[in-house]
């Protein structure tokens, strides 16, 4: 979520909860072609009479990010879901696009006094803002595919691995394959290959996908809730780690579907590229603090959205409530068989706003997922 001219908060962005958003320079093609290449089949495809780790139900984040490209990448993200008896799959996604560029849109949810705060200096509280997300988000998911799926073995980095092989009824050949890892009441998918995507996450439960948990029990979990992802950013993919510690967060007396989180200290982050000349460099005013919300988006399926941003840049503007390029991160909880909460997939999809030559080089893109794994 960021700064006029410059974007300093593609560094701001990874500032979740120190060090959640950490980033390190490194390529993620690179990573995701060496472990496609590691894939050997070493057993025939077996009949799709079963559910690839035995779950049916699968929420998942894809991305095609890469290097140098500043018009070409994209974000989905969306649920698989598995029919054993037929061998298909039916795929349910939101996609945003550099080709297509969407703005940010309020909610129509501005979190209640118990968790926010008309004090801009406040140390401990969020501002009282509109939280916003993506357009597209708030409806149906604007793409719709189904295919076919084989079970099978391979062997990656020497090891047997069961895989699952997905082939899409699509105007141009889509196919994709991910293997497969069997968890406490979870399966995880972990990324092989995709025709168009180059990287991606999934998890699945034989929950339905219309199974969520509330925010109260977001802000309670309490194992360890880990980040994986990539981003892009300035023509460049990085890699993003950390811990997310959800339990800092602060529940809503009466606005419950919301969670708020004010980082106090995040000068690196968010001065990045100079990013707050006139209101950076302390800690006083509180002028170097992220402010944080997630918001649940439906009752009836497994939307979440979060939004941060830094306190100067919208300073830096005369706002209180941001304007400019703040980090919009759509995600879908992972929920295992016992119906619990384990964390989401997301993808971030903050389109510059603030117009320019090249505005497209400023966009902020990203893929992850957000979860315990056990």
């Amino acid at each position: 979520m960021d700064r006029d001219g410059a974007d300093p908060e593609h560094a701001g962005q990874p500032a979740i909860i120190a060090p959640m958003f950490r980033i390190a320079r490194t390529l993620a093609l690179a990573f995701c072609m060496a472990v496609a290449a590691a894939a050997a089949t070493v057993a025939p495809a077996e009949a799709a009479a079963e559910l690839p780790g035995g779950k049916a139900n699968y929420v998942v984040s894809l991305g095609h990010l890469k290097d140098g490209s500043t018009h070409n990448n994209w974000v989905r993200l969306g649920t698989y879901a598995f029919d054993a008896a037929s061998g298909t799959v039916s795929a349910k996604m939101y996609v945003w696009s550099q080709a297509a560029p969407k703005p940010r849109i309020g909610t129509g949810t501005v979190p209640d006094a118990s968790c926010t705060t008309t004090d801009p200096k406040s140390t401990t509280r969020v501002l009282d803002c509109e939280v916003k997300t993506i357009d597209g988000f708030t409806t149906s998911p604007n793409e719709t595919r189904t295919g076919v799926y084989t079970l099978q073995t391979d062997t990656i980095n020497g090891v047997p691995t069961p895989t699952v092989w997905i082939s899409w009824n699509h105007a141009t050949a889509w196919t994709e394959k991910w293997a497969i890892e069997t968890g406490t009441g979870l399966t995880r998918l972990s990324f092989l290959h995709n025709t168009k995507a180059t990287l991606g996450y999934g998890y699945g439960s034989n929950a339905s996908l219309g199974t969520r948990r509330a925010m109260s029990s977001v802000q309670a979990h309490d194992a360890t809730m880990r980040l994986d992802g990539r981003s892009w950013s300035k023509d460049t993919v990085t890699i993003s780690s950390g811990v997310f510690q959800n339990q800092a967060f602060t529940t809503c007396q009466t606005t419950t579907w919301c969670l708020t989180h004010l980082q106090p200290t995040s000068a690196r982050a968010c001065q990045k590229d100079g990013g707050c000349p006139n209101y950076g460099g302390g800690t006083t005013a509180n002028i170097s603090s992220i402010q944080y919300y997630i918001e649940k988006l439906s009752n009836t399926d497994r939307r979440d959205t979060l939004w941060h941003w830094c306190t100067c840049l919208a300073m830096e503007r005369g706002e209180r409530c941001y304007t400019g390029n703040s980090h919009v991160k759509p995600m879908l909880q992972v929920i295992d068989d016992t119906g619990t909460f384990r964390g989401w997939v997301g993808v971030e999809a903050s389109f510059w706003p603030n117009g320019g030559t090249n505005p497209r080089a400023n966009d902020m893109l990203s893929v992850f997922r957000l979860a315990d794994w056990t």
